[in-house]
């Protein structure tokens, strides 16, 4: 396994590759967990060659604070990559990767606006321009990422179809605790108290699902359903809870085959998401 810690670097080594063997790339911001390891497992699994990159963005942070307290477990991260056999981890430098004068971004599309655009202003620009300027230096033929994140997956979707990149992304399904909590670098800032009732998001999404599969088909009986249930838990506190079009994230009036629920809870300083596709029962 290869450290690369510079766009010089990565491009040199890509040159470096024998023919043109398939990369897959997993982009991360580090502190890895199994939701990532099952990226890497898949990627391993459908490629000839596998790149990581551990690069905590500051650009996609609203907060400055929520950016230095973000967990940096570099070390660790790295055992993870070589025990799942990744050929380079690509590592840059905050220097490297927005040098003095840095002054281009690139702007997402419509897949921003809704629900986290709302409300992390510039957060999903910071995402299309730092997965851009990963996917320039890898240059790879697949990328994952995990549903838990969904409308950073939809804006990355848009972006590579809306500006021809010749990269399939791939979507892996979102890896749980046994309790049901969707598996996250934020989960470890979470009090005990709040640990444990977490869980009730997934209860209640849960119920939604089973809800639709019973025939209830309207977007905002099934958004009262998931805010009632979260709302017995007296730590959640609701950001928001809304039932859109999995292509595009546009809000939907009713669930067709296409439908998912995404909520954002907060549980005293940490903010939780987590989603869940929608199926109707014919």
């Amino acid at each position: 396994m290869i450290l690369l810690t510079s766009p010089a670097e990565m491009h040199a080594w890509i040159r470096s590759l024998n023919g043109r063997p398939t990369i897959g790339f997993v982009p991360t911001m580090g502190a890895l967990h199994a939701g990532h390891e099952a990226l890497l497992q898949q990627s391993q699994s459908e490629n000839e060659a596998t790149v990581l990159s551990i690069f905590v963005n500051p650009t996609q942070f609203n907060v400055d604070a929520d950016f230095d307290a973000y967990p940096r477990t570099v070390d660790r991260d790295l055992r993870i990559a070589e025990h799942h056999g990744v050929d380079a981890v690509y590592m840059p430098s905050t220097e490297a990767m927005y040098p003095n004068g840095w002054r281009v971004f690139v702007e997402p599309g419509t897949a921003s606006d809704p629900m986290e655009g709302g409300g992390r202003p510039g957060h999903f620009r910071g995402v299309a321009t730092i997965v851009t300027k990963l996917f320039h230096a890898v240059q790879p033929h697949r990328a994952y990422f995990g549903k838990k994140d969904y409308q950073q997956l939809a804006v990355v979707k848009q972006m590579v179809a809306e500006l021809d990149m010749d990269i399939e992304i791939i979507g892996v399904d979102t890896i749980r605790h046994d309790d049901g909590l969707a598996m996250s670098s934020r989960n470890v800032r979470l009090s005990e108290q709040d640990r444990t009732a977490a869980p009730i998001i997934q209860k209640s999404l849960r119920e939604a699902r089973h809800a639709v599969a019973s025939g209830l088909t309207d977007a905002r009986d099934i958004e009262k359903l998931i805010s009632e249930t979260i709302g017995t838990e007296p730590r959640a506190k609701i950001e928001y809870v809304t039932v859109t079009r999995a292509r595009d994230l546009a809000r939907t009036e009713y669930i067709d085959e296409t439908s998912v629920v995404c909520v954002a809870v907060w549980f005293g300083d940490v903010r939780l998401i987590d989603n869940i596709e929608l199926h109707l029962p014919y």
